[in-house]
């Protein structure tokens, strides 16, 4: 008993011409539904006991077309009696012994929904007449999601918690018909004339999978950046919309089992805007600025700065400005921020030159300020000057400048 196969394939003009009296589709769909009743076609010829061609009701004999991209399913008293997945034309006969019945077709879709089939099938021996309705199996594009306030999350990447203002589309897919039917769709829609749009903003079934998508976001935004195959990155989100499809799809299906209970599941998003707050716009500076001065580059950037700053020094102060500089660096020195000079040594060159130096002063009680020069050692002053010399940061004359001073000249 069931659904026999009667045409395989695409269905086109010529079984039109063939069958006078079918059911399909109804005419001008929006691309976003997803559940609506079969409409007869033709002139009510040959469509077996149901003469009065009530909309929706099929009874023996009456023929049935499948289109691409849809599933058949047939209702009696809110139990299902046959499905079809599979493209074609179908006659149902509650009384044939030969017909496919539920599996009508060896698609994909039949071992997705055995399970289903065993927990929601007919119980007993169907009648004449059944609801016939079509499940689209297309992937249903626009559904919207936004939030309102700042939602939080770790990421990794940023070693921080963040927070965004987010918004966006979604597509879906029904991947178990009978799961969404039986479990999810509401009984008002098993009507003829109703058609179930996830779109509808009047459809209380859709807004309560807009409010659990918005209340996975946060969670799903973690998952994504805390997964290193997605290289930790947030500023990927907005260009890699099926690994946050991923994400998001694993987070409400964990939060609300989508698939396992609904028989849905997210395919694609589309993230219109991330409006990021001011905390973590200012940590995406820095981590940019950071990445920016990393390696090599970072490393011709702080000498160029350092090279700017003794220049400044020297306009400033003169030779005063230069050996203060010096000392201010003396923790450092120019030998970390590039390769040393051939040379440029403190051996012997320190050892003959130190019986030069003119001999410190004691500090006097009214200048305290003038005891942190007594320990500078003028020999690495000058080996510091010298190295600048070598590299092309200060001139002779800049050089000689600081000697004197250096030497007490």
């Amino acid at each position: 008993m069931g659904l026999i196969k009667a045409v395989a394939g695409a269905i086109g003009g010529t079984l039109a011409d063939q069958w006078l009296d079918f059911y399909s589709l109804p005419d001008s769909l929006p691309d976003t539904a997803a559940f609506f009743s079969a409409v007869p076609k033709g002139q009510n010829a040959g469509r077996g006991s149901n003469t009065r061609g009530s909309e929706g009701v099929i009874s023996n004999g009456s023929k049935i077309i499948v289109p691409d991209g849809y599933a058949l399913v047939l209702l009696q008293d809110g139990a299902v009696t046959g499905f079809a997945a599979e493209p074609g034309g179908y006659i149902w006969d509650s009384e044939a012994t030969d017909s496919q019945s539920i599996f009508a077709g060896n698609g994909l879709i039949s071992s997705l929904i055995k399970t289903s089939w065993e927990r929601f099938k007919f119980g007993g021996r169907p009648s004449s007449q059944q609801a016939a309705y079509y499940v689209s199996l297309k992937e249903l594009p626009n559904n919207r999601f936004g939030t309102q306030s700042e939602i939080y999350w770790d990421d990794a990447y940023m070693n921080a918690q963040v927070g965004a203002l987010t918004r966006g589309t979604y597509s879906l897919r029904i991947v178990d018909p009978l799961l969404f039917v039986k479990n999810y769709l509401p009984a008002r829609y098993l009507q003829p004339g109703q058609v179930f749009d996830f779109t509808d903003l009047g459809n209380d079934a859709a807004e309560q999978l807009f409010n659990e998508v918005v209340g996975s976001l946060s969670q799903a935004f973690s998952l994504y950046t805390n997964d290193p195959s997605k290289g930790n990155r947030i500023t990927r989100i907005q260009q890699d919309s099926v690994g946050f499809a991923q994400s998001l799809a694993a987070t409400v299906e964990a939060n609300y089992q989508w698939s396992s209970q609904r028989g849905l599941t997210i395919v694609s998003t589309a993230i219109i805007a991330i409006e990021y707050d001011e905390t973590t716009r200012e940590l995406l500076r820095n981590v940019q600025r950071a990445d920016a001065l990393s390696g090599a580059r970072g490393n011709s950037n702080l000498q160029a700065s350092v090279a700017a700053g003794f220049e400044s020094a020297g306009e400033s102060g003169g030779a005063a400005g230069l050996v203060g500089l010096g000392m201010a660096a003396g923790g450092v020195g120019l030998s970390g921020l590039q390769q040393p000079v051939p040379g440029v040594g403190a051996n012997n060159t320190a050892q003959q030159a130190a019986p030069a130096a003119a001999p410190a002063a004691p500090a006097s009680p009214a200048a305290p300020a003038a005891a942190p020069a007594e320990a500078v050692d003028p020999v690495q002053q000058l080996q510091k000057f010298k190295e600048m010399l070598d590299a092309g940061l200060i001139t002779q004359e800049d050089y000689d400048a600081a000697k004197a001073k250096a030497l007490g000249l």
